[in-house]
């Protein structure tokens, strides 16, 4: 189905996105892949080419625009590339981290941290997600106490990605007992003292995006590195909460879709008792299926990133973007290996990374479950 979605200036934008991943990422990524990181010279370049803070305003560098679709094209073209180790980190700074500077910074925040966003300089990351706390927001205990102009920050964060590699972490702490009211959020920088970064984690894909542990020992963070009012972090994090569902949705289509492209190219070449493997009709069958349920979900999709940019998307229907793209992406690619057979399992092959970098999008942002729960209680039931 011919997508209406876009605009000539998006369009545009995507095609450039997708040149600079050809160029600059595309080549080098398998590499990076094997290091188990991106080199920061990657976030230069692309805030050199104008992909980096697309929201924030022209006066500190950035690209005037806080249409989402822009972000999606982001999103789809690195999917498309298969890039999405390197691609996470981006779309994280841009849609996940970015949002909060722009809602939240004072003016001398914006030009203290604003430029260096857009440029690539700096680096963003968020620590919400502890040892022993996950979703469940009320259990984080990272704390933070006020001692005159500073916060003594102390505590441990796991699974951050960009961990290694920021520069501004907006962190959340506990700055009172109280469930909701007693978290803030801080950001810690690059090089105070305390702060120290443990191990880039060994995971079982994405494996170019370096996701780390992180430790706050005595970390003395001025208050004026503080988000708003003390207390209102947890709405913060909330508030955000959709854009970054969606961010996670987008990505998780994009990637299916990516799959399903490689594996029909795949089934049309591909020979089996002396027919192409396309030509059979349980293949036939699997990629209608397939097709259709790409198709269907990104007619949602679009509509709530539609809905995104109006300030009218809701926290359920991001929740249902969530939720359904990603199993979609885990269904779409597992069934997209079996139809490559043996070469399916081999790393050589695109579509065996896609497997790999698919399994966690149904658990980070949120997991499954958590989505189902979210959309329930929207039910009156």
């Amino acid at each position: 189905m011919q997508r209406k979605h876009y605009d000539a200036e998006h369009i545009a934008f995507a095609d450039a996105v997708r040149n600079f991943l050809d160029k600059e990422v595309v080549p080098h990524y398998l590499e990076w892949e094997r290091d188990g990181i991106t080199p920061r010279e990657v976030f230069d370049a692309a805030g050199r080419n104008g992909f980096l803070g697309m929201a924030i305003p022209e006066q500190y560098g950035g690209g005037g625009s806080d249409d989402f679709r822009f972000n999606q094209a982001l999103g789809e073209q690195i999917a498309y590339a298969g890039a999405t180790g390197t691609g996470l980190g981006v779309t994280l700074h841009n849609d996940i981290c970015l949002p909060y500077f722009l809602a939240y910074c004072t003016d001398e925040q914006k030009q203290r941290w604003l430029p260096g966003i857009a440029s690539g300089a700096l680096i963003s990351a968020v620590a919400m997600t502890e040892p022993g706390a996950g979703s469940d927001l009320s259990g984080i205990r990272s704390s933070a106490i006020r001692n005159g102009d500073k916060y003594v920050v102390n505590g441990a964060k796991t699974f951050i990605t960009n961990g290694i590699n920021a520069d501004l972490v907006i962190t959340a702490v506990r700055t009172s007992e109280h469930t909701h009211r007693g978290l803030t959020l801080l950001v810690v920088e690059r090089g105070m003292p305390g702060f120290e970064r443990g191990r880039n984690l060994a995971k079982v894909g994405l494996h170019s995006q370096d996701t780390a542990e992180l430790s706050f020992t005595d970390v003395r963070v001025p208050v004026a590195n503080r988000f708003g009012d003390e207390g209102e972090g947890f709405f913060q994090l909330v508030a955000n909460l959709p854009q970054e569902r969606m961010s996670i949705a987008i990505a998780g289509l994009a990637a299916a879709r990516a799959a399903f492209d490689q594996t029909v190219a795949y089934v049309r070449e591909r020979r089996a008792f002396g027919a192409s493997i396309g030509s059979f009709q349980n293949t036939r069958f699997v990629l209608a299926e397939i097709a259709t349920e790409l198709d269907v979900a990104q007619a949602f999709v679009d509509q709530c990133v539609t809905a995104l940019n109006e300030s009218q998307l809701t926290v359920e229907d991001a929740a249902k973007a969530k939720w359904w793209c990603t199993e979609l992406q885990g269904r779409v690619i597992d069934r997209c290996v079996q139809l490559h057979g043996g070469y399916g399992y081999m790393l050589e092959y695109p579509i065996a990374r896609a497997f790999a970098d698919a399994r966690v999008t149904r658990i980070y942002g949120g997991a499954t479950e958590i989505m189902k729960e979210i959309i329930g209680r929207s039910l009156s039931l």
